[in-house]
């Protein structure tokens, strides 16, 4: 499960539960961002729920990074970006 909170206008609290350890990250991200990565009806909360169920399919939850930016996934995960369009149209 994936629940997504907003701190402040970019800020987010990312809560995820999986095989029953439930982890906290805080990240910063912006309209900007989603639509740059999304298209124009992408939202922040449409893109961090599809970045983390990418993040998931590589890495469990507890190994994800606590606090970051949304833009550094793509030094961790290079396909990152080439991607991410397919995980925002499962939605």
């Amino acid at each position: 499960m994936i629940r997504i909170e907003p701190l402040s206008d970019d800020n987010w609290l990312v809560t995820v539960t999986d095989g029953g350890t439930t982890t906290q990250h805080r990240v910063h991200v912006t309209a900007a961002d989603a639509k740059r990565s999304g298209g124009p009806a992408s939202t922040v909360e449409k893109l961090l729920e599809a970045s983390f169920r990418s993040l998931l399919e590589r890495e469990p939850n507890t190994a994800i990074l606590r606090d970051f930016e949304l833009s550094v996934i793509k030094r961790y995960f290079p396909e990152y970006e080439r991607e991410i369009p397919r995980y925002l149209a499962k939605e």
